[in-house]
Order: C-alpha cells, then sequence, then structure tokens
C-alpha cells in the first residue's frame, strides 16, 4: 500500500507476544523491555487522543523514556516507534489500561501518570479530549485521585 509505512518484523512479533502477554488469562508482570514499550505505547494514546500528535508531544515523550529508562536520543526515538506500532494495534484504552495494571508494579503506574500528565500538558493546550482520557487511564490503571492530582502539580511544574 502506497504511503503505509512497513514495520520491521521483529517488531510485528515482538507487539504480537506483547499483546499475548498482556491479555493471557492470568498476566504475569511484565518484563522490563515489555515495561517499557507498553507504558511508552500509552503515552503515545494520551497525546494521540486530540488528533493533533505534534512535535512538542513527541518531544516530550521521548524526553520522558529517555531519562525515565536512561536512553539515548536514538534509542529513544526507536522505543517511541516500537510504541506508535503497539498503540495502533492495542485494544480500547479500557482494556489496554486494565492489562497494564495487573502487569505493571503500582509506583510504575504512579510515576507513568505523570509522565503522562507531561505529554498532556506539552503543547500548552489541555485538551478536553486529553484531560477526560488521562483522568480515565488514571482510575483504570488503579492510581488514586489523591495521587493522579499530585502527578498532575508535578507534571506542571516541570
Amino acid at each position: 500500500m502506497i504511503g503505509t509505512p512497513r514495520r520491521p518484523r521483529y517488531i510485528g512479533v515482538m507487539i504480537d507476544r506483547l499483546i499475548k502477554s498482556l491479555f493471557a488469562a492470568e498476566p504475569q508482570e511484565l518484563a522490563e523491555e515489555d515495561s517499557r514499550l507498553a507504558l511508552t505505547a500509552l503515552l503515545v494514546r494520551l497525546a494521540r487522543s486530540d488528533h493533533d500528535y505534534d512535535d512538542a508531544e513527541i518531544n516530550q515523550i521521548e524526553s520522558i523514556i529517555a531519562a525515565r529508562y536512561h536512553l539515548g536520543q536514538a534509542e529513544a526515538t526507536a522505543l517511541r516507534h516500537e510504541a506508535e506500532a503497539l498503540e495502533a494495534e492495542a485494544p480500547d484504552t479500557v482494556r489496554f489500561t486494565q492489562a497494564i495494571k495487573q502487569a505493571v508494579p503500582y509506583e510504575d503506574r504512579r510515576r507513568v501518570v505523570e509522565n503522562a500528565w507531561a505529554v498532556v500538558l506539552a503543547d500548552g493546550v489541555r485538551a478536553d479530549e486529553e484531560v477526560a482520557l488521562m483522568r480515565m487511564v488514571a482510575s483504570f490503571l488503579g492510581v488514586s485521585d489523591r495521587d493522579s492530582n499530585i502527578a498532575r502539580l508535578q507534571a506542571a511544574k516541570s
């Protein structure tokens, strides 16, 4: 198909494996690499929610994952590309976040909520779609309203 980028086969295999792992009858805690990918995909989903996935949000995502996972720029960009592919194939947000909740420890989920608020606020516009999805995601991840509000305030300071 013209204009549709093809992803490398290994990314497809990795995404298929991760989706199967997330949605297994009894999901187990994800390996570090899979957790990174799933949480980054969630940041991408939030950034895309207002249908304006712009450079400020992309740069914020890459900055977050580079700092969080101690990655160089090229590695952060590669992870973001993999996460974009996963996000496009992941099921609805409810099932996706609930699967992450079961497979990722609370502290990692709380930290990703702070990171997600930073992405939502990155373009300087608090789009209603992003804020509504952000609140829903925090709840589905099992992050308390209090922790989500603290995360939002910390993200706004950064």
